[in-house]
């Protein structure tokens, strides 16, 4: 479920930017989509959380050792519930078990980006239409609050803000669309694709052109243009895919 943006918070939104703890927003999401999905013990879903959240927030990066012994020291357990927590996440893409070999961080390749992107692309693009011709405008406006928040945090700047207000818009968006099968599918890729997101907004002109995309979006669902407001997702993504290549190719 998307965080919930009320008149308050556009109003402080207005003037100073709301507080965000990225990385209590990182454990929430990580807790979501693997640890609320499976039946483990409360340990071993923390672990996987407090890891998920460390490697979606860059602490741990791609390639990393993971070594089971420091973090079966840092939980006080054994490494039986560390090796459980990695193999969820393993499930999730963030990490790689290779063959007698240490877990690490998961590293994508450019290739797995641009499959990954594509993807989402083309699932976005499919919500974007269904959105412009059958959400009511009250649902439509519930993305007002968030969109009031990226303007404010692309003019200051914030990267930070930027970034988790536009998870919310397309957890938001993808609500709206009322399509449960798309809706686990997104799901599905959203751990492989935050830190990229992130990275890709951190670029210079990133978060002012991005807003201008989602105002152009809004925009379009609100004159119930579906094929405008398909292309223009399609677009937003695929610009973002163009970024990370110029930064991986």
């Amino acid at each position: 479920m998307s965080a919930e943006y009320t008149s308050a918070d556009m109003a402080h939104a207005s003037g100073n930017l709301p507080h965000i703890d990225s990385r209590q927003r990182a454990e929430a999401v990580a807790a979501r989509l693997v640890t609320e999905q499976h039946d483990r013990p409360s340990l071993v879903s923390t672990i996987a959380r407090e890891v998920a959240a460390e490697i979606i927030e860059d602490i741990r990066k791609p390639g990393d050792d993971l070594n089971s012994v420091e973090l079966a020291r840092r939980y006080k357990t054994s490494r039986t519930p560390i090796r459980e927590a990695l193999m969820l996440l393993e499930r999730e893409g963030l990490v790689e078990i290779p063959p007698r070999r240490r877990p690490r961080v998961a590293s994508l390749s450019i290739k797995e980006i641009r499959d990954i992107y594509r993807v989402r692309a083309n699932l976005l693009e499919l919500i974007a239409g269904d959105i412009a011709r059958d959400a009511s405008l009250d649902d439509i406006r519930t993305l007002q609050p968030i969109m009031q928040v990226m303007e404010n945090a692309s003019k200051a700047g914030d990267v930070n803000v930027y970034f988790w207000a536009n998870v919310d818009f397309h957890e938001r968006n993808t609500e709206l669309a009322g399509n449960r099968t798309v809706k686990k599918i997104i799901d599905s890729l959203l751990l492989r694709t935050l830190r990229l997101r992130r990275i890709g907004l951190s670029q210079p002109g990133r978060l002012q052109k991005s807003y201008e995309d989602h105002e152009r979006l809004c925009r379009a669902y609100e004159d119930r243009d579906p094929t405008l407001a398909a292309a223009l997702i399609r677009s937003n993504h695929i610009t973002g895919l163009s970024v990370l290549e110029n930064i991986y190719s």
